[in-house]
């Protein structure tokens, strides 16, 4: 490839940028068509330069996809990008280090161990306190605390396997909680009916007396409960669950204590917004998705584990193929997450703090909330009705007589704006619109709005 590609590739991000507002923000494609143009234009069988590659991909996404980082997107955590963040994925790209030890990539585990940290003071954990990896994305953060808190919980369990020690082992989360832990008990094999399902209160957060409830008679049936999951902004509703409460019930049951904050860990960086998360300094472990609210690209999860042995007893391995490790003062991630080989994830969330400053990323998140608060404002001014509490910006609302599924297949059909409905759990479909856009501001709001009028 000649210079002329980069120039070539800046040329089309920048008019993509310039140009996103004018774009519809969902397509219309058929998948008969797509396929069928898709074969036609390339068979693998003659070469395709990369100056026609670049023009004909990037109009293909350009034009064929949802546009989740549109100003009128308020669908699902899916946020615009910062530029610096697209930089951070090239630069990646670029160099390719190999993360999974120490000695091949010091420069880039450093560099990601310096965000890590500084967030991590953010939940309130001592510098040094713990481990902290990046990972694909919240599903995986969520799987590696259900394996740290098996490892901690059941000594053990890492050699013999469950079955061995013959257990049990049951999780609890509020019934709102991300389904990513029905998939963390499959694979980890402790089945479905494992992931015990706790009732919500009237604001749809865990009910702790119905926890108690359901703590004492598994116990009394022979279960084990080891892991609780606070869900610290639930990815339908926002809801934040009682986690100073729920640390009550893991000391007094023994339980490891896992704040999935996926989403809601962001607001961490605004001085406004983070009492809301008050306790979260208590968990055993968190997860966080800086591609959820900190408007980086995917995947950029990232897991929190304030017991660091707990992470060496789930992941540690040993092989003769990999380098010898470098000291105390330094850790492999291959040992202490579980990817293997994996890609520099963390670079685009390190430029991003680098740029902003952790007072500019504490702005941003503000500026959402705040337009979050004002959409809630309108609604209500419109004769909607409210059917969530939260002070994060994910608003939920319906009126009598409401077709929710139906009202946003024809906003997608139109294409002017997106959002998604959600059935809540014993309650109404309702309509679910999600500020994701630093880019999103009041006049988008209103074309919402708008988009609702029959």
């Amino acid at each position: 490839m000649h210079d002329g590609i980069w120039q070539a590739f800046a040329a089309q991000a920048e008019r993509f940028q310039a140009t996103l507002r004018e774009r519809p923000v969902q397509p219309t494609l058929d998948p008969y068509a797509l396929r069928t143009e898709l074969a036609r234009r390339y068979d693998f069988r003659e070469p395709v330069p990369a100056e026609r590659l670049l023009e004909e991909v990037g109009g293909l996404l350009a034009e064929g996809l949802v546009q989740v980082t549109h100003p009128r997107y308020f669908g699902l955590f899916n946020p615009s990008v910062l530029p610096v963040t697209v930089l951070g994925e090239a630069l990646a790209a670029l160099y390719n280090p190999q993360m999974a030890v120490w000695s091949h990539a010091p420069a880039a585990c450093e560099l990601e161990h310096r965000a890590l940290a500084a967030l991590q003071g953010l939940i309130g954990w001592d510098p040094g306190e713990g481990l902290a990896n990046f990972t694909s994305g919240g599903a995986e953060s969520n799987v590696s605390a259900l394996q740290c808190a098996l490892a901690w919980r059941f000594p053990g369990w890492d050699r013999e396997g469950l079955t061995a020690l013959g257990l049990r082992p049951t999780v609890y989360l509020s019934r709102d909680a991300h389904h990513s832990f029905v998939k963390a008990a499959r694979s980890a094999g402790l089945g479905t009916a494992a992931v015990r399902e706790v009732p919500v209160d009237a604001a749809r957060k865990l009910d702790p007396a119905a926890l108690e409830r359901m703590l004492d008679q598994d116990r009394a049936a022979g279960l084990h409960p080891f892991l609780l999951v606070a869900t610290l902004g639930a990815t339908g509703t926002g809801v934040i669950d009682p986690i100073g409460a729920l640390r009550g019930f893991a000391d007094r049951y023994g339980l490891w204590l896992h704040a999935d904050a996926a989403w809601g860990g962001s607001a961490l960086l605004s001085p406004a917004l983070r009492h809301h998360l008050a306790g979260i300094e208590s968990a055993d472990s968190v997860t966080w998705d800086a591609h959820k609210w900190m408007s980086v690209p995917m995947g950029s999860g990232m897991f929190f584990c304030r017991h660091a042995e707990a992470a060496r007893l789930a992941f540690a391995i040993s092989a003769a193929y990999m380098p010898p490790p470098q000291g105390e003062e330094v850790v492999d991630p291959y040992t202490t997450s579980a990817q293997w080989s994996r890609r520099h994830i963390g670079l685009k969330v390190f430029m991003a703090m680098a740029e902003l400053g952790l007072d500019g990323y504490g702005r941003l998140v503000e500026g959402q909330a705040r337009l979050g608060d004002y959409l809630r404002r309108r609604l209500l001014a419109t004769g909607w009705t409210l059917a969530n509490e939260t002070p994060l910006p994910v608003v939920c609302f319906h009126r009598e007589g409401l077709d929710a599924p139906g009202l946003v297949a024809r906003i997608h059909r139109e294409g002017a704006t997106w959002i998604s409905s959600l059935a809540l759990p014993g309650g109404p479909t309702v309509l679910r619109a999600c500020i994701t856009s630093y880019h999103s501001t009041e006049a988008d709001v209103e074309a919402l709005l708008a988009a609702l009028v029959p």
